[in-house]
């Protein structure tokens, strides 16, 4: 038997936070770490000759996605819903970032798909050329968190004061990244450089997608709760968007 730490802090795409919070793990989604908006968002591709036109051509082809379960993986099943279509009607590989434009231009895959978070792979593989965009993720979703940092709930009620300065100053650097983007590329271009990484590809830096404050809404948990009922993934009533939201002003009213 492993037996795993206990850690206080995570994180993961936002339908991975809910299906983790449903099957007992007792999280607060704390503010959203990333997001999807119209200058921050996942882009599928196919190549320039490709027949793939529309959401609707996506049955029976193969999607390259980094990870199974989480953003990519959801956005795919709801586009399909939205054309009428099952959730298997596309196949998922996983595939890393770094190889998503390698197995699209080799024909490996039909479709590539650079997550909102993988902005510098899909800048180089865009400069290269030879690619289009079928569609992105905000099209089918809109403006909308894409994943959250949580904490234990039992971790944020011994420690109010702690949680409520963590979220703050994590907001800040989120704001930040947003009204100083030269220099936030210039951070990630030094890191990427120090991990013996291409630190050229930190010029293509869209930013983390999230709001103003780093604030999440109710539409950020909401959305993904009915989609997971109507997948039956959850019962009706069983999550509620309020009550996983982070709230400092509970843990002040509790204070007192």
């Amino acid at each position: 038997m492993v037996n795993y730490p206990v850690v206080e802090i995570g994180g993961a795409a936002t339908a991975a936070v809910l299906n983790s919070i449903a099957s007992g793990n007792d999280f607060v989604a704390a503010y959203p770490s990333n997001g999807i908006n119209k200058e921050v968002q996942s882009i599928f591709y196919v190549l320039d000759d490709s027949p793939i036109k529309s959401i609707k051509d996506l049955a029976g082809k193969t999607i390259a996605v980094n990870t199974l379960g989480a953003h990519l993986d959801y956005t795919v099943r709801e586009a399909l819903h939205s054309v009428g279509l099952p959730q298997n009607a596309a196949k998922l590989v996983v595939v890393p970032g770094p190889q998503l434009e390698q197995v699209l231009r080799s024909g490996q895959v039909d479709i590539s798909a650079f997550g909102y978070w993988q902005t510098t792979f899909e800048g180089v593989a865009r400069k290269t050329g030879g690619i289009r965009k079928v569609f992105g993720d905000t099209d089918v979703l809109g403006d909308i968190a894409g994943g959250f940092t949580v904490l234990r709930r039992d971790w944020i009620n011994e420690h109010p004061d702690a949680a409520k300065l963590f979220v703050e100053k994590s907001a800040k650097a989120l704001d930040y990244a947003r009204e100083h983007p030269e220099e936030t590329k210039k951070v990630i271009a030094k890191v990427l450089a120090s991990r013996g990484e291409n630190a050229e590809i930190a010029q293509y830096f869209a930013g983390y997608g999230v709001r103003e404050g780093g604030l999440p809404v109710k539409r950020d948990l909401q959305f993904w709760i009915d989609v997971l009922v109507r997948e039956g993934a959850l019962k009706e009533g069983q999550l509620k968007a309020d009550d996983i939201l982070f709230d400092p002003a509970k843990l002040a009213s509790a204070g007192n």
